[in-house]
């Protein structure tokens, strides 16, 4: 056997033991060589590691030696660029209400007021409150106020905001993600954006917005590998942090990858078209990412990568990830996001949600459906974070989402929930549930040992669950309070047992343990 046939062979017997739904034709070719670089990426050992890929199932996270999923409802990206957000408080609030995980923008994006119809945006400053990664010159003219930006001199008053935001995230167990990049969407985004020329002092000849996240830009790609390699450098000390190349690339350079409903006449729009990245603006991605890790690769740390794929759902092509991608994030995602993506061997996340009304309950079943299908990430776009409210309890007159104390109360509920199970072992069970008339089931196992049941219906049901001959516990749990609502105890013979649940409406969690 060849150098190259022992490698191959040794890559598909490890993936088939982490994910056991991977493919064929994704571990052949440059799918092995991608699936070599995740779990390489995975298999770094260290105490003082950052946060990585669980070696032993890398759908989840392990962070500081524990295995995690990272469930939150979080501001709207702008608690650093944003000087009058006070984020010691936000960031105590998220600890207080059982978050774990946050959203950041660099700054390179920033947004004006209204953008979106939201009426008190983080990520769009007052005039003259904006702080990016580059200093001011002292020529006058940014359209958000203040002077214009030199993009050959970093703001140290920035780092040093970043990193403290950074550092007290750490302290409250909160995980961050680092967007470095982001689409521009219109040109009210690009009449405030720092790479317009006419807000630098630096001679940037690009006119057209939409190359900008391009490898076709102009003179503005050396600044961005520049910023990449900068936060690479200044913050490789911090555990706490995962960067992502670009939010929603597909919104700037956009080509169609599948319909949500094909049957509807007017399909070509939001919410609806499954928008993704054109093949040039995945190739920017990919020089970003390969400039990121190139100046890693000198430091003694090595940060997750993530890659933002599209809206809702889409089986990715291994030949469309950035090098190093260990997340692929989607939005506003639907659980077969997970479940088509499962033998990818990556973190399947939903870093984004909202558009959807503001009732609670639309986020919390998103956020149960999306991790039993095998997601490892949920954030909630939560616009009761604003300047003034950073404890949450801004109730927005003008938004596209919601967010609120009580729903970050019953997330809550789902982080105890999914992080009380061995996620080790933890992964979906299409077959365990055998019916459940008047409801939908979705269910994680570790075979044998535990089971996690969502139940979407009006209540009760009998739920019939194959399980192996044993002696087990099943507890019904409220998804809203996380309230236990009955315990009862069984000897199991084998195969199929029908398990009544409490009345209940909406949705109800069922966790069910063998007992030795």
């Amino acid at each position: 056997m060849t150098s190259e046939t022992q490698n191959q062979s040794s890559i598909t017997r490890t993936a088939t033991r982490f994910c056991p739904r991977a493919t064929t034709r994704l571990l052949s070719g440059w799918g092995a060589i991608l699936m070599l670089l995740a779990l390489t990426a995975a298999t770094v050992v260290g105490s003082a590691q950052p946060l990585r890929q669980l070696p032993e199932n890398p759908c989840y996270f392990e962070w500081r030696g524990r295995p995690l999923v990272l469930i939150t409802s979080a501001e709207h990206y702008g608690a650093v660029l944003n000087l009058d957000f006070d984020f010691k408080r936000y960031l105590a609030t998220l600890q207080r209400d059982g978050m774990n995980y946050t959203r950041l923008f660099s700054g390179s994006y920033v947004e004006p007021v209204g953008a979106f119809g939201i009426t008190r945006n983080t990520l769009a400053p007052a005039p003259g409150r904006c702080l990016s990664p580059w200093k001011r010159s002292t020529e006058v003219g940014y359209a958000g106020g203040g002077n214009k930006f030199d993009l050959e001199h970093w703001d140290p008053a920035y780092l040093a905001r970043l990193k403290e935001f950074l550092a007290e995230a750490g302290r409250c167990g909160i995980i961050v993600e680092l967007d470095l990049f982001c689409a521009t969407y219109s040109d009210q985004q690009w009449a405030v954006s720092p790479f317009n020329p006419t807000n630098n002092v630096n001679g940037i000849t690009l006119t057209r917005w939409q190359s900008l996240n391009t490898l076709t830009n102009a003179n503005v790609l050396p600044h961005q590998e520049k910023l990449a390699r900068y936060l690479a450098r200044e913050l490789n000390a911090l555990d706490n942090l995962f960067y992502e190349i670009q939010n929603e690339p597909w919104s700037d350079n956009h080509t169609m990858g599948d319909y949500i409903n094909p049957y509807l006449v007017e399909k070509h729009s939001f919410p609806n078209a499954v928008e993704i990245a054109t093949p040039g603006a995945i190739a920017w991605q990919a020089r970003i990412a390969s400039v990121l890790a190139d100046e890693e690769r000198s430091l003694p740390q090595q940060h997750l990568i993530a890659q933002n794929i599209a809206n809702f759902r889409l089986s990715v092509r291994p030949e469309d990830l950035v090098p190093r991608a260990a997340v692929l994030n989607f939005h506003y995602a639907y659980p077969e996001a997970a479940l088509w993506n499962a033998g990818l061997g990556k973190i399947i996340g939903c870093d984004e949600t909202g558009f959807a009304g503001s009732a609670d309950s639309t986020y919390r079943r998103q956020a149960w459906n999306f991790l039993f299908a095998g997601g490892g990430l949920f954030n909630n776009l939560d616009y009761s974070f604003s300047v003034g409210h950073e404890d949450g309890t801004d109730s927005q007159p003008s938004s596209p989402g919601g967010g609120s104390a009580e729903l970050r109360r019953q997330l809550k509920v789902l982080s105890q929930f999914m992080n009380s199970f061995d996620l080790r072992t933890l992964e979906p069970d299409l077959t365990a549930a055998k019916k459940s008339p008047g409801a939908v089931v979705r269910v994680l196992s570790t075979p044998g040992k535990a089971y996690a049941a969502y139940i979407r219906g009006r209540g009760p049901v009998e739920l019939a669950l194959d399980l192996p001959k044993g002696r087990y516990r099943a507890e019904w749990i409220d998804v809203v309070n996380g309230r236990s609502l009955r315990t009862e105890a069984y000897s199991h013979a084998g195969g199929t047992i029908a398990l009544l649940s409490p009345d209940f409406q909406d949705d109800i969690a069922l966790r069910v343990s063998r007992v030795h």
